[in-house]
């Protein structure tokens, strides 16, 4: 404990948690983005796919906390690494032009408040149920006659409309934003980046990216566009 307290007092241990909290976040998002693409193999495959997460409440719950104490983690102490640095230079650099960074990287703190922001909307939307109640109650009936949730509906009237539609296209532009400098940072923290990495890894984070981007921004774009729609009976 005397060991993990003094590590979390100095800006390297904390930029180690931030660097490998962010990891587990960004996995998260992998992991999360490819599950929600079941959205255009249609009601079935979604709900589903919902419908055996919910059914491990042990798996779920671990899933949640974990998760949560990653978010916690990583935002308190990026918060106050970017207090320190603040701190540290008040008024700016001395000489422009040196060590300057780039606009991802002085934007990070505010990419991921709102990003926070996002997320907490998110999870008012499609698993608390709090922003839009009666999609949230939809059931999908099976062929045996049993019922289960009908997530697939709720995704969809949500993204047919373009305000609820465009804040998530707007919060992937964010994440996309934070994920591109954050997997450089990640690397540099660790150690890992060299003069000759530095490019891959960048590199790296480009592609990551874009392919969380674009993953993400498919789904609100094709029930806008009309590709994906409700099934029939649900209005």
């Amino acid at each position: 404990m005397t060991s993990l307290s003094h590590g979390l007092g100095s800006s390297v241990g904390r930029k180690l948690v931030v660097a490998v909290t962010g990891l587990a976040l960004l996995g998260f998002v992998l992991g999360h983005m490819v599950g929600n693409l079941q959205l255009f193999l249609g009601q079935d495959a979604l709900n589903g796919y919902a419908a055996l997460i919910k059914s491990k409440p042990a798996l779920l719950w671990g899933a949640r906390l974990g998760l949560l104490a990653f978010v916690g983690a990583h935002v308190v102490l990026a918060l106050e690494l970017a207090a320190e640095n603040k701190a540290a230079r008040p008024h700016g650099y001395a000489a422009p032009g040196r060590i300057q960074s780039t606009p991802n990287a002085r934007s990070m703190t505010l990419t991921g408040l709102m990003i926070l922001a996002f997320v907490i909307y998110h999870l008012a939307h499609l698993t608390w149920g709090v922003t839009h109640p009666a999609d949230h109650a939809l059931v999908q009936t099976l062929a045996d006659g049993t019922t289960r949730p009908d997530v697939f509906s709720a995704v969809v009237l949500g993204f047919q409309d373009p305000l609820v539609a465009g804040a998530y296209l707007v919060a992937m532009l964010l994440l996309g934003l934070h994920i591109g400098h954050g997997i450089q940072s990640v690397f540099q923290s660790l150690g890992l980046t060299t003069s000759s990495s530095r490019g891959t890894f960048a590199k790296l984070g480009a592609g990551l990216t874009w392919l969380i981007v674009i993953g993400n921004c498919a789904m609100p774009v094709a029930v806008l566009a009309g590709v994906i729609t409700l099934p029939e009976g649900v209005a």
